[in-house]
């Protein structure tokens, strides 16, 4: 256990240093996304003209959710996941893990890992020089369940974050081309994950079907708990519930692509 423990942390530690030679990327990533807060802050100013409320929401309440909507992406989103994973398939670099005791999951999963921890601190930068400009439009809740709820539910977020790229990405034992299928999952993501606007401002229909799917536990449910979109501690823990049932159903997904994929593999390089 410790011999496998410590094979992945060194995979970590790899990934870890490849991610920092290229930090000044992720830096300035992180500083673009504060001109699409920008774009948000002036749409939902429009938006709230005249109003000090949208669906029993304030601005400030709306403008929070989409600043930790950012700073949540950088840390759990899973940017090219699935590339790389197509990449190996496609360029034969996968067959190095088939012929040693490595999980290419496990492999895979510590490369994110690592990735995450850079541009989830990254991020913190522009949050923190922006913050003198931004803190009279920020308003968090201070109730300790909800770090005590939306910590587990961040960590499930990024299981189905990198679970659904790592499935996507397998798609490429059958597909020589998958930007098609990735550009549709992002599209869903987008709009039934919450990142063009909060899911409570649905229709009530839409919202309540929405919360059976997947994206609604990629962003919207650890971002809702932690800025106060939830109020109620026995729906986040219903919520809590349904995520960890789709974080089996897409790992158990992923070792399904994987077993079936490998049938298909023909070991040409690596």
């Amino acid at each position: 256990m410790l011999s496998t423990l410590n094979k992945y942390r060194a995979v970590f530690s790899v990934g870890l240093q490849s991610n920092l030679v290229y930090r000044m990327n992720f830096a300035i990533r992180g500083f673009f996304s504060f001109f699409h807060l920008i774009v948000v802050f002036i749409l939902w100013t429009a938006a709230y003209t005249g109003s000090k409320a949208i669906g029993g929401f304030s601005f400030a309440q709306t403008f929070t959710y989409f600043v930790a909507l950012i700073v949540v992406q950088f840390m759990i989103g899973a940017f090219n996941e699935d590339y790389q994973i197509s990449e190996d398939i496609r360029n034969g670099l996968i067959n190095q893990f088939l012929l040693k005791p490595v999980n290419y999951f496990a492999y895979r999963f510590s490369i994110y890992l690592s990735a995450r921890l850079v541009t989830g601190l990254l991020i913190l930068l522009p949050v923190l020089l922006s913050y003198p400009l931004l803190k009279d439009y920020l308003v968090l809740p201070t109730d300790l369940w909800r770090l005590t709820l939306g910590l587990p539910a961040l960590a499930m977020s990024a299981l189905i974050q990198f679970g659904i790229a790592y499935c996507f990405g397998l798609m490429s034992f059958w597909f020589l081309e998958i930007q098609g299928l990735v550009i549709l999952s992002m599209a869903l993501e987008s709009v039934l994950g919450g990142q063009i606007f909060p899911l409570d401002l649905m229709p009530e229909w839409l919202f309540r079907i929405s919360q059976y799917l997947p994206y609604y536990y990629q962003m919207y449910f650890p971002v809702a708990i932690f800025t106060g979109r939830i109020n109620d501690p026995t729906l986040v823990l219903n919520g809590l519930l349904i995520q960890a049932c789709w974080v089996l159903v897409i790992m158990a997904l992923g070792q399904v692509l994987w077993r079936r994929g490998l049938r298909l593999h023909t070991a040409v390089g690596g």
